[in-house]
């Protein structure tokens, strides 16, 4: 990116006039296109009432799946629109028909809200949970996981691409290579990649992929997505609870699912929020994700860079491949008084707890972290200014 591109990407982004914000692992700022979707629609709303205000913008609206099919290389039929990655996810977890003794495996980095579904489907359908030993640079073992793939047979194998507690990318491409060969179903969580890294699922070979908007793809709070596999459609996988919207009811007794990934979805959203999300999404596509992609590591690298052989602070990050978040272990602060003073120097910046990274941060005797996230539109001088602020504090 040119430094004239990245004035206009801040000058399209009204919150850097008032904070460096260093937490888009959160939530990312929006920009002017996406508030603008939102509110123009709310207004459409206002005047004309929700139903007729759909209605006027149907078209817009079903240019949604077809804007993020292009940003993942799929089809606009294997998109559905969520609430949220988690809820997205949840979804695609309950359409799979598990019967008990069915094996799921994944990694000692696998986002909470996973790991806690994965320990209900123990609880509830008798399924087997296995975790894949990480390897002492970071990231699971690819070995170990095919040992595992190939000695119980999984019915899925599930990997978070970036998970919450650290810059590490983890190797889902070759999880999709050890799924193709074992025939075993493939999750992949991408809360924290899609909006930051190039994504291909073809690629991936993976039957699931769940996001959300609110993060370093700079859409509104409240939306998210799940990518369906040709494979999990024609094999009539559906999740509970559908409504008129995912299934058509066709006997007295009798219904049936949607052909495409609509069936993964409801019937109520807010529409505001769905454009919103398109404009997400034709604001990275219009950059290029891999423009996004060089200038999201080199800052990150940078950054950690910049902080590294400090005494009062640690760089927890370790892989082979990192991303745009950067862990730091400080010492002498609280969690919450450092944050806030962080805030009142005008940085954003969020907080990882033990809690949402149990296994690794246990490992490390760790009971929090400080994450600091930069996105594209962020500066070295941004850069350099949190690290003297925090050898100040």
């Amino acid at each position: 990116m040119t430094e004239a591109q990245i004035q206009e990407y801040r000058q399209d982004t009204p919150g850097v006039d008032h904070y460096m914000h260093f937490n888009n692992a959160g939530a990312a700022l929006m920009p002017a296109p996406v508030i603008s979707a939102i509110q123009k629609h709310i207004e459409l709303e206002a005047v004309n009432g929700g139903y007729e205000a759909a209605s006027i913008a149907r078209k817009q609206i079903d240019n949604f799946y077809t804007s993020l099919a292009k940003l993942i290389n799929t089809s606009a039929d294997n998109i559905a629109f969520s609430g949220s990655s988690t809820q997205a996810y949840t979804v695609a977890l309950s359409s799979i028909p598990f019967q008990k003794g069915d094996v799921i495996i994944t990694t000692n980095e696998d986002y909470v809200s996973n790991q806690i579904a994965f320990l209900q489907l123990e609880k509830y359908k008798g399924i087997k949970l296995l975790r894949v030993p990480d390897r002492e640079e970071g990231g699971f073992d690819i070995d170990a996981m095919e040992d595992l793939a190939r000695v119980h047979h999984p019915r899925l194998i599930a990997v978070t691409h970036i998970p919450t507690s650290s810059g590490l990318i983890q190797d889902v491409e070759g999880a999709g290579k050890i799924c193709k060969k074992y025939d075993c179903l493939y999750l992949v969580d991408a809360c924290q990649s899609v909006g930051q890294l190039e994504l291909d699922v073809e690629v991936l070979q993976c039957d699931f992929l769940t996001a959300s908007f609110r993060k370093f793809m700079r859409g509104p709070r409240g939306t998210g997505f799940l990518y369906a596999s040709n494979r999990v459609l024609k094999a009539g996988f559906e999740p509970n609870f559908m409504d008129l919207h995912s299934a058509r009811w066709e006997a007295e007794n009798g219904y049936r699912a949607v052909s495409n990934a609509m069936r993964f979805e409801t019937w109520e959203r807010s529409y505001a929020l769905v454009l919103g999300a398109m404009a997400a999404t034709d604001y990275a596509l219009t950059i290029g994700m891999d423009k996004i992609q060089k200038r999201v590591i080199e800052l990150s690298t940078l950054l950690r860079k910049q902080l590294e052989g400090r005494d009062h602070l640690k760089v927890l990050d370790h892989g082979e491949k990192l991303g745009g978040i950067v862990t730091l272990g400080v010492d002498k602060w609280s969690a919450g008084k450092l944050q806030a003073a962080l805030r009142s120097k005008g940085i954003n910046a969020s907080i990882v707890w033990q809690g949402s990274a149990l296994i690794n941060f246990a490992n490390r005797n760790l009971e929090w972290a400080l994450r600091l996230s930069p996105h594209y539109y962020n500066t070295e001088n941004e850069i350099e200014k949190v690290v003297r602020v925090l050898d100040t504090l």
